[in-house]
């Protein structure tokens, strides 16, 4: 592959094709581990099957359905609506309990969620319901939520002071509900809910600000929040193992109104308003393998231009098929890291790979180059470019910066290294004609 000849241009060119061609067995290995993934994803959905689903809870409303009729040419229509009102206040408090489910090797936070939550309804809102009550009609109060099944255990449902019971409700804007059905004559008369409930679920808890003013309490026995959704707490307070937050929305902040036909494009912007919390991982084993593949050509590049710099300064020879089982060895970390991640966590896996490889590939160096000082040399090397992307993957906000210094300081380093090679060998070829004249 590589001709005989003192210019060095051929080999260098023969090196970048091998390290191009270690992009196949790379990009497998990044097809595999977007496969885990979705093994992975595949299995929180069982477990938020058996569990709860990441769960988003709205407050109580009001929920009247009430026939509007009018005369057409062909007589008298009559059709079905449904008017939606919000409280005027909702505040509420939740505190999880977090714990881990485990699917086969993969695993993943759930909580149970004790929530309470108190609303209050404006009495003077009230009336533009009980004036399309006129024709008769269905009150209901509902709670919106993504997934009943969820539900442990329903302490108390009161309203106005009365113990309630709730029943399995219809659709409201895009959620499953549960209602019950209030008489009408409570319409004369502020109406007050106090609602009680512990909730399971996967992941993540949202909230929906369905009151003209939302308070929400959130604390849970866990270290890594990541506040999601539309809203960010006002406060919050993150220790190691734990943490609590407060939110305060208000309708102004919210995007819709306090009353609207249940048909009306406002359902529509209710769920894109919920804000909470999501049980963070920091980078998933995934998300670091997947790093660190990226980072696999230009790793495989820097070992072979070490071993062609043993070639050109120590005028040694290295065959392109030894070349090529470097690359493969160098392949073959990222999937021993992928395989060890999944059992043991990605920092010991990568301890493990990295040794490994460093073992494997100096071992050969020191036979390839029949000299143990190389072999040494380049395995203490590779140890330490696999320390440098071992920080890249990590630092997920300083990994551009460190990447960027260490290329440079790399980039310079080779040319200290080649500044006095003769790459087109012109020495070389002056001293023999010298001899042979």
């Amino acid at each position: 592959m590589f001709p005989s000849t003192q210019s060095y241009t051929p080999k260098v060119l023969g090196i970048a094709a091998l390290a191009l061609l270690m992009l196949i067995p790379l990009l497998l290995v990044q097809g595999l581990v977007a496969e885990r993934a979705g093994l992975r994803d595949a299995a929180v959905a069982q477990i938020a099957s058996r569990w709860g689903e990441a769960q988003t809870v709205g407050g109580p409303l009001l929920a009247l359905t009430y026939n509007q009729r009018w005369k057409t040419e062909q007589g008298w229509t009559e059709r079905q609506h449904t008017r939606l009102l919000l409280p005027a206040q909702m505040d509420l408090d939740a505190n999880l309990r977090t714990s881990t489910r485990a699917y086969g090797i993969y695993a993943t936070p759930v909580y149970t969620a004790g929530i309470a939550l108190r609303a209050n309804f404006d009495v003077e809102e009230q009336a533009a319901l009980r004036q399309l009550l006129a024709d008769g009609g269905k009150l209901e109060l509902r709670l919106p939520l993504t997934d009943p099944r969820g539900l442990r255990e329903v302490r108390t449902i009161n309203v106005n002071g009365k113990p309630q019971r709730l029943q399995p409700g219809t659709q409201t804007a895009g959620f499953a509900t549960l209602a019950l059905a209030l008489d009408a004559s409570l319409l004369q008369e502020p109406i007050a809910v106090e609602l009680a409930f512990d909730l399971a679920g996967t992941e993540r808890l949202q909230f929906l600000p369905l009151g003209r003013t939302t308070n929400l309490a959130l604390a849970a026995d866990w270290g890594d929040p990541s506040f999601t959704g539309a809203f960010l707490p006002a406060r919050h307070e993150i220790k190691p193992d734990a943490f609590r937050a407060n939110w305060q929305v208000l309708e102004l902040n919210r995007g819709f109104g306090q009353s609207w036909d249940e048909e009306d494009a406002n359902s529509q912007r209710i769920a894109p308003a919920a804000f909470g919390v999501t049980l963070y991982q920091p980078a998933s084993v995934y998300q670091q393998n997947e790093r660190a593949s990226k980072y696999g050509v230009l790793f495989i590049a820097l070992t072979f231009v070490a071993f062609f710099l043993f070639e050109v300064l120590r005028q040694l020879r290295v065959h392109p098929v030894q070349y090529l089982l470097i690359g493969v060895a160098l392949c073959t970390f990222y999937l021993l890291l992928l395989a060890l991640s999944e059992q043991i966590g990605f920092g010991a896996a990568y301890a493990l790979a990295s040794a490994a490889v460093a073992l494997l590939i100096g071992g050969y160096a020191a036979a390839v180059l029949a000299t143990r000082r190389a072999g040494l040399l380049l395995g203490g090397s590779l140890a330490l470019v696999y320390g440098l992307l071992y920080g890249l993957v990590v630092s997920e906000q300083y990994s551009l910066l460190i990447g960027a210094f260490a290329l440079l300081a790399v980039v310079a380093l080779l040319m200290y290294l080649t500044r006095r090679v003769d790459w087109y060998g012109e020495r070389f070829a002056a001293a023999a004609t010298t001899e042979a004249s």
